[in-house]
């Protein structure tokens, strides 16, 4: 008989065996499952909208053909792209054929926020692949991508596919869609790489040789109206074979005229079908969570698996480092926690340093954003972004639309990470603008509750114009903060260019290169009277992104330090925090008031120096007096 000692040896033998790795396949570091991989911490992050990032390839801008399906549900026969350094609110010359005709809700097209749907700017992969060097001199170090779908619409929302970019972020549009035709859908062994999916890889590869990691947005709760498991419930009713995919109310009866097909859109929203779950939950007038449904059918589940593993590690060697390093996940509160458990195995079993962001956002419009408590666990996100932190430092530096004392700023701080862990605090995605908001510039224009009435046709008194100095005074104060406080930064691509523009679909302006010469903004939607503003590229606050990104890179005390409130003077306006580690120490201190004033911390003032230039330090004997300007910041190293 074999001893039981032999018998160990040899199990621990077959382990061993089973842990090796192939020789050309690099060890993978493991992030404990429950836990946000190391790097969340420590990243800048930056969105990219590709429609409107830059249009590096002429010759695969969309064409009707690729618009079928979009909203209003029609394309003018005088449809153009549209040049990108137009006047942002200045009709386009089939503006006019537009207005003449209706949506597929029978509405009339009029608004400038309908007509701009369709709208196309011929932003691309090679667009984004051309300004990685940009990108790096910027010093950014992830990306966050909006959907890249094959789509109809410029958001990406409606996919056609979710396994494919879309065709017209690639070289050869008509060469994609015939490979895409040629594959069975439900069947992943028949999938194949399309030239703009291999674009997509080579981003990838580009930002990857520079350090940057790469995440995608998809949403899961919903396809377009065109996507080919939609269109064969269409064509086929009850028989289909993904009849059980959606939310079907009703399906039609033969024997009658009348069609009495009938489903959930999402929000009501019919061009958006919304997949069916295992418990139906009323989102209309609150999001509540299920915390234990899952996704109904099991083979529009596995479909979805199949997908997130194809861009995990495309070549599917077991090497995940040629594929994107983790998901943000649209609308994800409305979907049940039972699913964004499974989601996050199948992740983290490819990548154990994949990181998963979900918006989770409104709990009640207009007034109650969701407690993320829910999602933060250990088993379903790494970190929701953070829109909680930006409406209270929104409110707290601009005064929007009040004053809130500098006490119950630190107040709201400290109730928004009551209740999640420190890890994921550590590792949440810091936003103060996004494709879903106004520019953070406007939105500190604007003296208003956040993303309430924040479009002229909403309100025409909202100002669509160019930001006043004041502002940008707001914004370096804002930014200072956003950049030394717990959590990792976010910048919408175009905010440090200096953009402006109100909440959709004027946050989704065509980014402003200083290589392209634009036209000034005359225009106002309402035909009003406005400011003639020059659009260009502003350098004076691409430098100040450049200097507060190069802070914190350089301090780790900013991205992994504990912290301590060491000022909060309500009478003054004056607050101040020390971020620290047990080798380093920073102190940041914020004047929100309009006047200068002398700031004295018990601190050795021998011992510091100034990161931030435009203010002056004294020393009064043996603490720390320095002088600050209304409206400004400082971020003090000890030596």
């Amino acid at each position: 008989m074999i001893s039981l000692r032999k018998r160990l040896l040899f199990l621990l033998f077959l382990f061993s065996l089973g842990c090796q790795t192939k020789p050309d396949q690099k060890p993978v570091e493991r992030t404990a499952f429950e836990d946000p991989p190391v790097w969340a911490s420590e990243v800048i992050w930056y969105q990219i909208f590709v429609e409107r990032f830059r249009n590096g390839d002429p010759t695969n801008d969309p064409t009707p053909e690729d618009m079928e399906g979009a909203y209003p549900g029609f394309v003018p026969k005088n449809w153009s792209i549209t040049p990108w350094t137009h006047d942002w609110y200045a009709d386009d010359a089939y503006f006019d054929e537009v207005a003449k005709g209706k949506d597929w809700f029978g509405n009339p097209v009029v608004e400038f926020g309908q007509k701009s749907q369709l709208r196309r700017y011929g932003g691309d992969l090679q667009g984004v692949l051309d300004q990685i060097p940009y990108l790096d001199s910027l010093g950014i170090t992830a990306v966050y991508f909006n959907p890249l779908n094959d789509a109809p619409s410029l958001h990406k929302y409606d996919p056609r596919y979710w396994r494919h970019v879309d065709r017209n972020f690639g070289p050869d549009p008509k060469g994609d869609l015939a490979i895409m035709e040629s594959e069975v859908n439900d069947d992943p062994s028949t999938w194949q790489f399309t030239h703009a999916d291999k674009l997509f890889l080579k981003v990838i590869d580009e930002l990857h040789k520079r350090d940057i990691k790469v995440i995608l947005d998809y949403s899961w709760n919903h396809t377009g109206h065109r996507f080919w498991a939609w269109l064969d419930i269409v064509e086929n009713q009850e028989q289909s074979t993904f009849s059980d995919w959606y939310w079907i109310k009703r399906f039609d009866d033969p024997e009658t005229e009348e069609n009495e097909f009938d489903y959930r859109g999402w929000f009501g929203v019919k061009d958006l079908p919304e997949i069916r779950e295992t418990h139906f939950m009323e989102h209309t007038n609150k999001i509540t969570i299920d915390t234990v449904g899952n996704v109904y059918a099991k083979a529009a589940k596995e479909h979805i698996f199949a997908i997130i593993k194809r861009w995990l590690d495309p070549n599917e060697d077991g090497d995940p480092s040629d594929g994107i390093d983790g998901y943000r996940l649209d609308v994800a509160a409305e979907m049940p926690l039972g699913f964004w458990r499974e989601f996050r195995q199948v992740v983290r079993e490819v990548n154990p340093n994949a990181y998963l962001l979900g918006e989770v956002w409104w709990e009640q419009w207009p007034d109650k954003l969701m407690n993320p408590a829910p999602f933060l666990k250990g088993d379903v996100f790494d970190s929701p972004m953070n829109y909680r932190w930006y409406r209270s430092a929104r409110k707290f530096f601009s005064g929007d639309p009040d004053v809130l004392p500098v006490s119950d700023f630190v107040d709201s701080l400290k109730l928004i990470q009551k209740g999640i862990r420190k890890q994921n605090n550590y590792a949440m995605m810091n936003l103060n603008a996004s494709h879903d908001s106004p520019r953070v510039l406007t939105s500190l224009f604007n003296k208003n509750l956040y993303k309430v009435y924040a479009k002229p046709d909403q309100d025409s008194a909202y100002q669509i114009h160019k930001p006043d100095f004041e502002t940008f005074k707001t914004l370096k104060l804002l930014l200072a903060h956003q950049y030394t406080y717990i959590g990792s930064p976010h910048i919408w691509a175009g905010d440090e260019m200096g953009m402006w523009g109100a909440d959709d679909p004027s946050g989704r302006k065509p980014l402003i290169w200083p290589d392209l010469t634009f036209d000034n903004e005359t225009t106002h939607p309402l035909h009003m009277d406005r400011p003639t503003d020059e659009v260009k590229f502003d350098y004076e606050l691409f430098k100040y992104y450049q200097r507060l990104i190069n802070i914190r890179k350089n301090h780790v005390a900013l991205t992994n330090g504990d912290i301590a409130f060491v000022l909060v003077d309500d009478e003054k306006e004056v607050m101040a925090y020390k971020r620290f580690t047990d080798s380093e120490e920073l102190i940041v201190i914020l004047n929100t008031s309009n006047q200068s004033q002398k700031i004295e911390l018990g601190v050795n003032a021998q011992a510091y120096s100034n990161l931030l230039d435009g203010n002056l330090m004294n020393t009064e004997g043996s603490k720390l007096t320095i002088k600050l300007k209304g409206r400004s910041a400082a971020i003090l190293k000890r030596q």
